[in-house]
């Protein structure tokens, strides 16, 4: 990866990793649904009338709507409201790669192998001394709920992963038909399924926040919604599947073990999140859980040589 598109992941991180923070901030002015409702709505609108839909089922961008944005961010705006800290929720958040995991094996019939076992162990070893630990800034519900979302984000990633594959096969079956070469179709978008997959989003959670007022809500309450939507989906997506479609996955995925760094560290510094030891060995033990099941692979590799 070259040195400019390295810094460009790392904006990304920065971007998520401190989003936590942010999320935080804007639910001081707004309640979770509603907050999560003007979220998506920026995520959509103005720009599904610039990008053109995905050859995408429409069921596929329906359920990536309900999944990531009722199953994933509403509930974890509910947690972070008042059951769960920024940084913990940063991090607890990542399960969704366990999940992933779990969900493939269940429901694409792939197989577990010994390092990805190992690494869950670890992850599971972490989250129970979270368990362990729960207060009052960090509670039994909000955990429970923090790992609702991690399992939601997980069957957004399938949804997603499902709309390319089929989308791509679907293009190329067109192509062939119309004895035109691939690259003349029009391609899937990630960037497009998000924006249109965000619109389905907007109802349920509409109606969910239904007699919330925004009249209570400052102006930094709305930039942080023009945040969420703009900075993390579009930015944030947009430059993340941008890096994918250049250099293998291999390279850029692990890039993301840096979000809940940068997520406790955030709200270290803006909230004074206590970091007791405790935190930092569960902390430790998740991002090595996570590190092994992401990096094993290559990491064998490498020493094998």
């Amino acid at each position: 990866m070259t040195f400019p598109h390295l810094l460009l992941a790392l904006a990304v991180i920065v971007v998520w990793g401190t989003n936590f923070v942010i999320i935080k901030l804007g639910l001081g002015e707004l309640p979770p649904l509603l907050f999560a409702t003007l979220r998506f709505a920026f995520s959509c609108l103005p720009w599904l009338f610039f990008v053109r839909r995905p050859p995408a089922a429409w069921g596929l961008m329906i359920a990536n709507g309900l999944f990531l944005g009722f199953g994933m961010f509403g509930v974890l705006f509910i947690a972070m409201r008042a059951d769960i800290t920024p940084g913990v929720a940063s991090l607890v958040v990542q399960t969704q790669a366990f999940f992933t995991i779990g969900l493939s094996m269940l429901l694409l019939g792939e197989r577990v192998r010994a390092f990805q076992l190992v690494g869950l162990a670890f992850c599971v070893a972490g989250l129970a001394l979270f368990f362990v630990h729960v207060d009052a800034n960090t509670t039994l519900r909000g955990l429970l709920l923090t790992l609702g979302c991690g399992l939601s984000w997980a069957i957004a990633n399938l949804v997603a992963k499902r709309a390319a594959t089929s989308s791509e096969a679907y293009i190329r079956a067109r192509s062939l038909a119309d004895s035109r070469p691939a690259g003349q179709a029009q391609s899937f978008s990630m960037l497009g399924f998000m924006i249109w997959s965000s619109l389905f989003a907007v109802p349920p959670l509409l109606a969910a926040s239904f007699g919330a007022a925004l009249s209570h809500a400052s102006a930094f309450g709305w930039a942080a919604s023009v945040w969420q939507g703009v900075a993390n989906t579009l930015f944030g997506f947009g430059a993340w599947n941008w890096l994918l479609a250049r250099y293998p996955a291999a390279t850029v995925s692990p890039l993301s073990l840096l979000i809940p760094v940068v997520g406790m560290a955030s709200a270290a510094l803006a909230f004074a999140e206590p970091l007791p030891a405790w935190k930092l060995e569960a902390g430790g033990l998740i991002l090595f859980g996570l590190v092994t099941i992401t990096l094993w692979p290559r990491l064998r590799t490498f020493f094998v040589r």
